[in-house]
């Protein structure tokens, strides 16, 4: 894994937590701060949202923790917050915890109740904030319960906090607040990430992973000690240790001691002792406050302690910390945690003039695409060079065949490439959806190459795929556009498609993106066979003039807000074409789906007789895409055969295409370019069409319900 992290250069919910240690801080600061950080995370989740802090009476030196919890989006939490009585928003602390948390829900439906922070008991000894799914959830439940526990949610996450409970309660408080944390998740089962505060450690807090992305931010005006971290480690105990009769503190054998080195610790230098941590599960939460950020791994665990930051980790991986080396060998060299710089500016996170996230996102897409090409491809020399790729580049040529697993839109960017890939490397393309992937128990070969696609490289399924075939010897290459992500970390190698943050939860420029960076490895792979050069040469340039291209439809937004004001009360949409355009269809349809709740299907139109024509009538909308490449006179005849049917298709074509406008209803034209980049130009009409058809329908753009950005569970 040398190239792919400088190559690479977002569970659906959103956690973030800030401890400040000798930064005095008002509490309206603090709660400032923890709102600000749930807004940014709001695309994660936002059906409920909730937060905890300390609110210690130093009078007579008691820790107590407040819960405030709100169904529906941040916003309503923050007027809750406003209207709190017997807070003091003056009061400062210098040593002070908070976490906060907004929810997509999956267990329990979306209520106050339900809501994170979860807690142990009334006195809310322990609280946590949980992404992901706890699937043994039950079994815990059932253990604490015989204990005398009662629950109060129907939420996995409330385990969490009663178990954590009932490990200190055993432990007559001899263990340290990490520690304690240590047993809870080795009890857990399933994707998570955590971030847990307690009365009983005022001032302290413990963070842990598990499938689940989290990433720390330090700030400081003192210097740091180290650029990295060691990690330590503790041995594993199980959940029968926990209830073995005679011995409540037996399971405190089972942990390594406690190693504190200096040089084991991140912490200032010298007399200043002043710093900030920032926990999110996006590192776009953070930004605003610090560049400087951890990624934690799948089970470590963080702990900040009088100010300073530990880590450990409760089991060593099975071929060493580092996964596989660029030989793809055990790497069984002493694991550390590097503090990296985040690039990401503030102002990529904002919405500027834009009214949403996502029509920023539409625009933003001829930078995106220079982005996602500069520096990899030479349009005068007509070569392309994936950094990420290019120490694999030999073996992927010798592979069996090639498997793109994705799930959704990066589905759709694998299917609107396949047949250019088939083409451009010789080699048999296998397209799979990761969940159906998994279900039908796949075989999986030494020799194959796996691409795992995702924006966030965090979504669930994709990444239960990635360890399927991971651990049957495949190849694996991430294509992601979120820097250190899991898919990122756990892939021999890959391809940052450098699009940019992405906060709408309908997915745009990303698409395009990873279009392109698919194209760029089909060219890479044949850049030595001189039967393709011409074509190469073809595409190459044809690549070249796309950003033009791309703002040259994106000036046809007004002619498309019009085609939405007729068809925004239709109930249906048929989306139809073939060949490189049946991906747009697919696209098109989901984004008209996600942002509407208008029903739509993508059709391929060779299959228009073969059932789907029972849909036509002269009530019912049809999108058809025809533009002027292999498939086109294949593509009128399905057009003749909606007409007849009384059918009055909308048509998107080439400028200038008479022909085919004839026959149209209505119609939208884009530019004409080579037939394996004419999808990247048809799926923005339909990115435009499904916008304003969800603003005429006063639809949440950003936030369609029910969804969230990032799917970190199964």
């Amino acid at each position: 894994m040398k190239e792919f992290p400088l190559d690479f250069c977002p569970n659906t919910e959103g956690i973030f937590a800030y401890l400040n240690y000798l930064v005095p801080a008002t509490r309206k600061q603090i709660l400032d701060i923890l709102i600000e950080g749930l807004k940014r995370m709001e695309y994660r989740g936002y059906d409920s949202a909730g937060v905890a802090f300390d609110i210690s009476e130093e009078t007579n030196n008691k820790s107590a923790i407040k819960l405030v919890k709100k169904r529906g989006k941040v916003k309503e939490l923050e007027a809750a917050l406003e209207n709190q009585n017997g807070l003091s928003y003056t009061k400062e602390y210098d040593i002070h915890c908070g976490i906060a948390h907004t929810r997509w829900a999956t267990h329990g439906e979306p209520n106050e109740v339900n809501s994170h922070p979860q807690r142990s008991d009334e006195n809310n000894e322990f609280v946590v904030v949980h992404n992901g799914i706890i699937t043994n959830y039950k079994d815990i439940k059932a253990f604490l319960e015989k204990k005398g526990f009662v629950f109060e949610s129907e939420t996995d996450t409330e385990v969490i906090a009663k178990l954590a409970k009932h490990v200190f309660d055993s432990d007559n408080h001899e263990g340290s607040f990490r520690e304690i944390i240590e047993i809870v998740v080795q009890q857990l089962e399933g994707a998570f990430a955590l971030v847990i505060m307690s009365t009983h450690f005022p001032g302290e807090c413990v963070a842990t992973r598990r499938g689940s992305p989290l990433v720390i931010g330090m700030k400081s005006k003192a210097k740091l000690c180290t650029d990295h971290i060691p990690v330590f480690y503790s041995k594993g105990i199980g959940l029968k240790q926990l209830n073995e009769k005679g011995d409540n503190r037996g399971y405190m054998a089972g942990l390594a001691p406690n190693r504190m080195f200096s040089e084991s610790e991140y912490h200032t230098v010298g007399p200043e002792k002043e710093v900030e941590y920032f926990f999110a599960s996006d590192a776009s939460a953070i930004i605003g406050h610090t560049n400087q950020v951890i990624y934690l791994e799948d089970d470590d665990v963080a702990a900040v302690t009088k100010g300073c930051l530990t880590l450990h980790r409760i089991k060593r991986a099975t071929l060493g910390e580092g996964g596989l080396n660029n030989d793809r060998k055990p790497n069984l060299q002493p694991s550390i945690r590097k503090v990296q710089t985040i690039q990401l500016e503030l102002q990529q996170i904002m919405k500027g003039n834009y009214s949403t996230f996502m029509q920023k996102e539409i625009f933003e897409q001829p930078e995106s695409v220079v982005n996602t090409m500069r520096g990899r491809v030479n349009f005068q020399e007509n070569k392309v060079t994936l950094g990420g790729l290019k120490d694999y580049i030999a073996e992927i040529k010798r592979c069996r065949r090639l498997l793109f697993i994705a799930c959704g839109t990066s589905f759709h960017s694998a299917v609107a490439t396949r047949q250019l890939l088939e083409e451009l490397t010789e080699l048999p393309v296998m397209v799979e959806l990761a969940s159906d992937f998994l279900d039908r128990n796949t075989p999986v070969f030494r020799d194959d190459v796996c691409f795992f696609i995702s924006q966030s490289g965090e979504t669930a399924d994709t990444l239960m795929a990635l360890n399927y075939c991971k651990k049957r010897g495949a190849l694996i290459v991430g294509i992601t556009n979120t820097v250190g992500s899991t898919i990122c970390r756990e892939s021999h190698c890959g391809v940052h498609i450098n699009a940019g943050p992405e906060i709408g939860v309908a997915s745009t420029k990303a698409y395009t993106s990873q279009f392109i960076s698919l194209v760029m490895f089909g060219l890479m792979m044949c850049d030595d066979r001189i039967s393709m050069q011409e074509r190469r040469k073809e595409i190459i340039q044809g690549l070249k003039k796309l950003p033009e291209q791309i703002k040259e439809v994106l000036a046809i937004d007004d002619e498309v807000k019009k085609l939405a004001e007729e068809m925004y009360k239709e109930k249906s949409l048929l989306v139809m074409g073939r060949g490189y355009n049946y991906a747009t269809c697919l696209e098109g349809a989901l984004k008209i789906k996600e942002l509407t709740y208008m029903h739509s299907e993508g059709i391929l139109a060779g299959e228009l007789k073969h059932g789907p024509l029972a849909l036509v009538d002269k009530a019912m909308p049809v999108l058809f895409i025809v533009t002027r490449d292999g498939v086109y006179s294949k593509c009128m005849n399905a057009l003749q055969q909606v007409k007849a049917r009384h059918g009055e298709p909308v048509i998107i074509c080439n400028v200038d295409d008479t022909d085919t406008i004839a026959h149209a209803n209505r119609h939208v034209t884009v530019p004409h370019t080579i037939d394996c980049l004419q999808g990247i130009l048809t799926v923005i009409p339909m990115q435009l069409l499904s916008l304003h058809i969800a603003t005429l329908k006063k639809c949440d753009v950003d936030c369609p319900r029910n969804l969230a950005k990032s799917v970190t569970v199964a």
